[in-house]
C-alpha cells in the first residue's frame, strides 16, 4: 500500500490519542460520520483543504498525516531488506509495514544499526588480535607472568622440607609476581575496551596521526585559503600528536596538504570536481597535478554532502597500508595485509598504469563502489638511490558517478577487508580461513 494512502490510518492513530470520538471530528470538520469513517480505513483519498482541516482539529502538521514521520525508517528498513530474499518479496508492503505499526518498525530499524554498529567492532577487534604486535607483547607478557607463578608455587607445594629462608623468597616472589600480573591484565584489558570504543588509540605513530586526523574528518581548514596557518602551530595543538615520531609524520602530512589547497583551491575545486563528475584524470588536468594529488584532495574535503564521502587508502613497495581513510560500507584493516584482490595491490604491480575497477565488497549487504588506484614511484635517494613504490586507491560511492559511462560494462570485482573477515569462502586469493559465517 503506497505511503500516502495510509493517511486515514494516521488520521484514525491520531484521534485515537486525543480520545476524539470519529462524530465529533467530523462535525468539526463539516462532513458526516461515515465518509470520516471511509478516511480512517483508507477507503477514500484525502487532500486540500479537508485535510488541513482535520490536522488543525488534530493539532498536527497535515504533512505528517500525508507522508507520515516514516521517511528514514522506510530507507532503512529497505535497505535491510537487500540481499534478504522473503524481505525483498514483500519490500512492496514495507509502507504499509510502518504506517501500521511504527513503534515494531523503529525497533527493527534500531537493531539494524546496532548489529551493524557490533559488527564493525568486531571486525576491528578481530583484526586487533590477530596482527597488533602491541597486544601480543602483552598476552606474551601476561602468560610468561601467569607460568613463573605456577612454577613457583609447584616449587612450595612438591618440596615439603624447603628451607624457611627460601620459602620466605618464594612467597615474595608469587607476590610480586602477582602484582605484575594483575597490572598486565589490567593494561590489556584497557587496552582492548579502547579498541572496542574507538576504531583507533594512539598505540604508534601512524596511529596517532590517524586518530588526529580521523578527529578532523581528514579536512584541516587551517591550512585553506590565502592566509593558512603553519602546519607546526597546527601541530602543537593537536592533542593526538602526543610523541615526537607522530608530531614529523604530522609535519610531512601538513606540509603536503598545504601544497595541495594552494594548488587546489577549495571552491574552484569543489566546483570543478561536480563539474566533471568527480573524474580525477580530467581534474588532474585542469589543475596540472598528479592523479594522487587529486585522490588526497578529494579524499580531504568536508565531509558535508557527497562530496565527504570518498575514502582513500595507500600502501608502500611491501603492500603495508600507510594511509587510511575509511568510507561507510568499505572497512579498511588496522593491521596487516588486505585484500589481495584491491585494486590498489593490481596498481602496485603496474607502476604508471592507472587502473579504474568498479568493486563489490563482501559482507552481510554487499555494497558497490568505483575504485580508481594507481602507483608513483619515487626517487629520494636520487637518481642512483633505490626507487621507492606507493600506491593509492581512491574509493568513490556509486551515487556520485550513476548515470555515467565510468562504470565500464563488465561485472564488478568481488572483493573483501582482508581473509580472516571476509565472508567470501570460495575465493581464490584466500590466504586463511574466515571466522565470520560464508553470506556471500
Amino acid at each position: 500500500m503506497p505511503r500516502t494512502r495510509l493517511t486515514g490510518t494516521r488520521i484514525r492513530e491520531r484521534r485515537t490519542v486525543l480520545a476524539l470520538r470519529q462524530v465529533d471530528l467530523a462535525r468539526s470538520v463539516g462532513i458526516s460520520a461515515s465518509y470520516l469513517n471511509l478516511i480512517e480505513h483508507n477507503r477514500r483519498r484525502i487532500a486540500g483543504k479537508l485535510l488541513n482541516a482535520i490536522a488543525r482539529e488534530l493539532q498536527v502538521d497535515p504533512g505528517l498525516l500525508a507522508d507520515g514521520a516514516e521517511s528514514a525508517l522506510l530507507e532503512e528498513l529497505r535497505d535491510a531488506a537487500d540481499g534478504h530474499d522473503t524481505a525483498m518479496q514483500e519490500l512492496a508492503r514495507v509502507d504499509e509495514f510502518v504506517g501500521r505499526f511504527p513503534g515494531w518498525a523503529a525497533l527493527l530499524a534500531d537493531t539494524r544499526r546496532r548489529t551493524l554498529a557490533l559488527e564493525r567492532t568486531v571486525e576491528a577487534l578481530t583484526d586487533r588480535m590477530t596482527h597488533d604486535p602491541f597486544l601480543s607483547a602483552s598476552m606474551h607478557e601476561v602468560l610468561s607472568t601467569v607460568t613463573a607463578i605456577r612454577s613457583t608455587a609447584s616449587i612450595l607445594t612438591d618440596t615439603a622440607d624447603i628451607d624457611p629462608e627460601w620459602r620466605i623468597r618464594f612467597h615474595r616472589n608469587i607476590r610480586t609476581e602477582s602484582e605484575r600480573l594483575a597490572e598486565s591484565a589490567e593494561s590489556l584489558v584497557r587496552y582492548l575496551d579502547e579498541g572496542g570504543r574507538a576504531e583507533v588509540s594512539g598505540s604508534t605513530p601512524l596511529e596517532e596521526l590517524d586518530a588526529y586526523l580521523q578527529g578532523c574528518g581528514f579536512h584541516i581548514p587551517d591550512l585553506e585559503g590565502a592566509s593558512p596557518r603553519a602546519p607546526d602551530v597546527i601541530i602543537s595543538e593537536a592533542e593526538p600528536l602526543k610523541t615526537g615520531a607522530s608530531r614529523a609524520l604530522a609535519q610531512v602530512h601538513l606540509e603536503r596538504y598545504a601544497k595541495d589547497a594552494m594548488r587546489m583551491p577549495l571552491a574552484e575545486f569543489s566546483a570543478a570536481a561536480k563539474a566533471a563528475n568527480h573524474d580525477p584524470a580530467m581534474l588532474a588536468r585542469r589543475f596540472g597535478v598528479d592523479l594522487v594529488a587529486v585522490f588526497r584532495r578529494l579524499a580531504s574535503l568536508p565531509g558535508a554532502g557527497v562530496s565527504g564521502t570518498f575514502g582513500l587508502v595507500v600502501c608502500d613497495g611491501s603492500g603495508t597500508l600507510i594511509f587510511r581513510k575509511p568510507i561507510e560500507g568499505f572497512a579498511l584493516p588496522r593491521f596487516g595485509a588486505a585484500c589481495p584482490l584491491w585494486p590498489l595491490y593490481q596498481a602496485l604491480s603496474r607502476p604508471m598504469s592507472p587502473v579504474r575497477v568498479p568493486v563489490e565488497m563482501g559482507g552481510r549487504m554487499p555494497r558497490r563502489f568505483l575504485t580508481y588506484a594507481i602507483c608513483q614511484p619515487r626517487q629520494p635517494g636520487g637518481f642512483d638511490g633505490p626507487e621507492i613504490l606507493e600506491a593509492a586507491m581512491l574509493i568513490m560511492p556509486p551515487e556520485l558517478v550513476e548515470g555515467t559511462t565510468a562504470w565500464g560494462h563488465g561485472p564488478d570485482l568481488a572483493v573483501g577487508t582482508s581473509c580472516r573477515i571476509c565472508p567470501r569462502g570460495a575465493c581464490a586469493a584466500r590466504r586463511e580461513p574466515s571466522i565470520m559465517a560464508d553470506a556471500s
